[in-house]
Order: C-alpha cells, then structure tokens, then sequence
C-alpha cells in the first residue's frame, strides 16, 4: 500500500484542487480532470484522505451495475445513520475518487465521513488497491464488454482477482457467476467470504455471460444437432426440456455445489422483490427500475449486512425499498409534462436484460449509440443482442456516432426504424418534442447518456448530480 505519509506540499493540496474544480466547472471540464492534476501534485492525498475513515472503504466493481448498486450501499448506510463518501456520478477511475474527494475535503485535508462506498472499473480497481485496502469488496459480474479495453473476460476477472486479494475484511462475491464465484480462492487468509445469488427458478432470468452464448449456439443448432456433435466430448451437453437451453454435466455438478448465499433474490415483479436472509423472506415495494437492479439489490444487502452485520434485515429492507435510480440507469426526466426515462446499455447482457425489463407498448423508443472511448471502440457486440421485442411499436428515432450501424441491426431483426440521425441534440429535440402525449425511453451509451442529460438540462429540470 501506498504511504500515507503527509508531504510538504500536502499542506497546499485541498485549496489547490478546489479552484481547480471551480476553474474545470467553469469551462465545462469533466468530472476527472483536477483528480488527474493532483495525483501528480500530491500522490498520497487519495490513500492518507481515506485512512480518516473510522469504517474504511467498501469497493465495488464488475461489468454491469457498479454505479446503482454503489448508490444503493451508500443510501443503505445513510439510512442506518452512517456518513458517507462515495462516488456519484460515475466516474469511476482512480483520478475520479480524487476528484470527489476534493469537493468533500476541507480546507485542512479533514474528510467528514464515517464510510467510503467507492466505484472502480476493473482496470483501475487494480491501481486503487495499491494504494488503499478495502474493508470490504462487493463484486458483481463479469460480461463481454468493451473488449478493445479488456480483452477477453477471463482477463476482467483476473482483474477483480486482484482486488479480492488486497481486501482486508470481507469480499461479497456473486455466487451465480461462476468467474466471480472462483476468486474465493484469491482471497487471503483472515478475510471472510460471503455470497449474494439467486433463487434457482430465476436463473433463466438472469443469466451468465457463458449461459448467454450457450442460448446463442443452441439457437443455432437442433437439439439433435447439439446431441450429436457432443456425445463424443468430454463435456456432454444436457437439454432441458422445458427452456431449451443447453446445460454441461460439470455445469450440473458445479451447481449442486453452489455455496450457500447470504442474501437471495428470490422473487421478482414490476417494483416488488423478495428477499431471503437465512430462512426468513421479505418482500417489499421497490423503487428501481428494471428487473437487474432488483439483483443488484442483493448484491448492495449482501455487503452492508457484511459490513454491519448488528443490523436486521428488516432495517435493511426498509433502506433498500427507499433506493431511486441513479443517473441515466432508469432516470426519468419531466420534459415539460412527457417522462423521458434514460436507460443505459454498454454491453449484450446489459441491453438484453433492459429490453426484458422495460415494456415498449404505448411508450416512444431512441436508441443513442456512441463508441467513445469510455463506451468501448467494438460496437459488433450490437449484434449479441435480440431486439425482436421491439417489432410490434418500432423504433422512432436511432442517433449517435454509430446510428447508422444500430439502424442496421434493427434492420436485420426487422425492427422498423421513423428516423436516423447522428446529430445526437437535433436528435433528441425532434425525438423529445414529437408527440408530447406518449412517455418516451431512451437506450443510450454512456457517452450519449451525458450528452442527452446535458442537453434536456438547457430545457427542462435535471438533476445535479456533480457531473459539471
């Protein structure tokens, strides 16, 4: 870890970094910019500002859902009367933690918090753990996404690996994902592991990124087909009869030796879930939007039930039913009295499971798809993902650098598309000021997400979130 020692010039950093912030805010900056110039002024200020923390640091990483689900951990403290440091707005690179450690700061370096409910990327989880331990890593997922970053996802998880083994209290990992389920095995000695999952008839719900691909390939081939090419294999594949889906035998075997969870998603509905901690189950209105937030709900009681474990569940599902969604991941907007909700998609699983939760009848559809760099350059995953559901109402409106290309898709799914745009604002007023009686979504890439909220926010309220 890295020293925490106080430099010479540490005495200027607080003051320096807040007319930095002021300066980047004025011209517009991003969120990381005075985080980048500070750590290179003052490298120990991100280690020596949380080794204040009387509870530590909780980390959360994984592919899908970091920013929501370090929203609902966070909110869940504040509710049971912790201060809290966390991250908002998501930007979730190193620098970015400085960033907003700048704004939460005083004058003296002095950070008024009792716990930090961080988000990384996996890639800079890894720098973050070189510096500061964890009390607690919460890790989701791992799925195919921005592959020109990452690479294949045996490599992600390698990535998350190392975050297990820094972490000094305890690491809450996903039970369902078998490359999450495997770092136990990096986790050291003295640091407990526990687990969130699911109850087994919702796994066709939620499924893999593995299991994904196999429905992929099963489509492709007859059960016969399947049968046939792999009665020869080491690793038969078994068709369940009632899904269709394929399963392996060690898949079978793996199953029946799934470690026991602390918190089960156990039934799902439209704002309802069910929650089972040991043998007792609770059931409770939600807030959040989409079916997998009502997973990464698990997730978030998993870790804080880690953290504090003297608190019942019945407190924590109280906090957890008070959860709204954070920015752009289910965010509605009132456009002068239409709902305008933001829907984030970066990856197959992640816009196949936002499809699955989001009913398209009776509401306008725009998908906004950009390949910056914090969205991934490989857009081929578009083709990863099923949009028949969207044949019946069509699509009214398809913008950003890639418009053309998710055109394409929906062509080949034939998925009727009203307009293509890649003029992302001209886009969105003609998509947002068209038929203001019907409630409107927008699937959009993260990029074209801040795009969108930056331009709705010159005509109508948006919620500050800190992003400028």
């Amino acid at each position: 870890m890295q020293s925490t020692k106080r430099p010479w010039q540490a005495v200027f950093t607080p003051a320096i970094g807040k007319v930095i912030r002021k300066l980047a805010s004025l011209r517009g900056g991003g969120t990381a910019l005075p985080g980048k110039i500070i750590e290179q002024y003052d490298p120990s200020f991100l280690a020596r500002s949380l080794a204040q923390l009387p509870y530590g640091v909780v980390l959360v990483s994984g592919t899908n859902g970091k920013t929501t689900t370090t929203r609902m951990v966070a909110s869940v403290f504040e509710q049971c009367g912790l201060k809290v440091f966390t991250n908002p707005t998501g930007s979730n690179f190193t620098r970015g933690v400085v960033s907003a450690l700048l704004g939460a700061v005083d004058m003296r370096g002095r950070l008024d918090a009792d716990i930090a409910v961080l988000e990384l990327d996996e890639a800079y989880a890894v720098h973050f753990v070189k510096q500061v331990h964890p009390r607690a890593a919460l890790l989701l997922n791992v799925m195919r996404d921005q592959l020109d970053r990452f690479g294949e996802i045996d490599h992600t998880a390698q990535l998350l690996g190392k975050v297990a083994a820094a972490t000094e209290g305890v690491v809450v990992l996903n039970r369902e994902d078998p490359r999450i389920r495997a770092l136990a095995h990096d986790v050291p000695a003295g640091t407990s592991v526990r687990y969130f999952g699911l109850a087994p008839a919702l796994r066709e719900q939620f499924p893999t990124d593995d299991a994904m691909q196999t429905t992929v390939s099963v489509q492709q081939e007859s059960v016969q087909e399947v049968n046939a090419a792999d009665a020869q294999t080491e690793h038969t594949h078994v068709i369940d009869k009632q899904t269709g889906n394929a399963q392996t035998e060690d898949a079978q075997t793996e199953d029946a030796q799934i470690p026991a969870a602390d918190v089960l998603l156990t039934q799902v509905g439209t704002h309802q879930a069910t929650y089972q901690f040991g043998d007792q189950q609770y059931a409770t209105p939600m807030r959040l939007e989409g079916l997998y937030n009502l997973y990464n709900a698990a997730a978030a009681l998993a870790v804080v039930h880690a953290v504090q474990p003297e608190l019942s569940p019945e407190t924590l599902i109280r906090a957890i039913a008070q959860v709204t969604p954070a920015f752009g991941r289910g965010e509605t907007i009132d456009y002068h009295g239409t709902p305008i909700e933001l829907v984030l998609v970066k990856n197959p699983m992640g816009f196949r499971l936002a499809l699955a939760s989001f009913d398209p009848s009776r509401t306008a559809t725009m998908i906004a798809i950009n390949d910056e760099y914090a969205d991934g350059r490989d857009m081929s995953w578009l083709w990863d993902v099923d949009f028949t559901s969207l044949r019946k109402q069509g699509v009214a409106m398809v913008s950003g650098v890639r418009a053309w290309d998710m055109a394409l898709r929906l062509q080949y799914d034939q998925v009727a598309v009203e307009h293509v745009d890649t003029e992302l604002t001209a886009a969105v007023d003609q998509f947002c000021d068209s038929d203001s009686e019907t409630p409107k979504r927008i699937y959009c890439t993260y990029t074209a997400m801040l795009a969108i909220r930056s331009h709705l926010a010159h005509k109508t309220h948006v919620d500050d979130v800190g992003l400028k």
